[in-house]
C-alpha cells in the first residue's frame, strides 16, 4: 500500500492509514474519511458531502438554524454534530437539552439507515432527555427550541420505526425545531 497523506478540508484531519488514525494538526484523532449524507464513511478520495466543521462554538439560535437545515436536507449525522458542539461549548445548564438533541439526530440516523431497533430506542432516549431538560428550565428553551414539538416528533417517530420496521426517509421525517408561527 502506497502511504498517504490525503486532506479533508472539512475537518482538518490528515489521513495517514499507513500510521495508523487520522489525526488533526494538534494530534487529536479526526477521520478525515468523506462521509455520506448519512454520515457513513467512505473511501478515501471517493466524494461525500461537505460535513459541518467540529469544534465550531454558535449561538443557540445559529445551532438551532444550521441543525434545521442539515434535517431538512436529510442529514441528520451531520445535525447530530452541531447539536454535540452545543452541548460540549454550551452553558452547563443547557448541555442535557443539547445532548438529547443529538441523541434524537442520532436516532433519525439509525432509523435512516435500517438500523430500526437503535433508532427507536435513541430517539425515545433523546426525547427523555429533552422533556427531563425542559421540567426544570425556566422558559423559553434557547434558540427558540420547541421542546415539546422535538419530544412529541421523537417519540411518534420512535413508534412508527418499530411498528413498521423499515428504513426511514431521513429528510421527509425531518423534525420542526422551532414551533411554526
Amino acid at each position: 500500500m502506497e502511504p498517504r497523506d490525503d486532506r479533508s478540508a472539512e475537518s482538518g484531519a490528515v489521513a495517514r492509514p499507513d500510521r495508523g488514525r487520522d489525526r488533526d494538526a494538534e494530534g487529536k484523532a479526526r477521520n478525515a474519511r468523506p462521509r455520506d449524507g448519512l454520515g457513513r464513511p467512505l473511501p478515501y478520495g471517493a466524494p461525500g458531502v461537505p460535513r459541518a466543521p467540529e469544534g465550531v462554538v454558535r449561538t443557540a439560535g445559529a445551532s438551532v438554524d444550521e441543525a434545521q437545515e442539515l434535517l431538512r436536507a436529510g442529514r441528520p449525522f451531520h445535525a447530530h454534530e452541531v447539536f454535540e458542539d452545543a452541548w460540549k461549548s454550551g452553558p452547563a445548564e443547557q448541555r442535557a437539552l443539547w445532548r438529547g438533541l443529538a441523541q434524537t439526530a442520532v436516532g433519525l440516523t439509525h432509523a435512516a439507515r435500517g438500523n430500526t431497533t437503535g433508532g427507536a430506542r435513541l430517539l425515545r432516549r433523546g426525547a427523555d432527555e429533552v422533556e427531563r431538560w425542559a421540567a426544570s428550565a425556566t422558559p423559553p428553551a434557547p434558540g427558540g427550541l420547541d421542546t415539546g414539538g422535538v419530544v412529541a416528533w421523537a417519540r411518534a417517530l420512535a413508534d412508527r420505526v418499530d411498528a413498521e420496521g423499515q428504513v426511514t426517509d431521513a429528510a421527509a421525517q425531518a423534525p420542526e425545531l422551532r414551533a411554526r408561527r
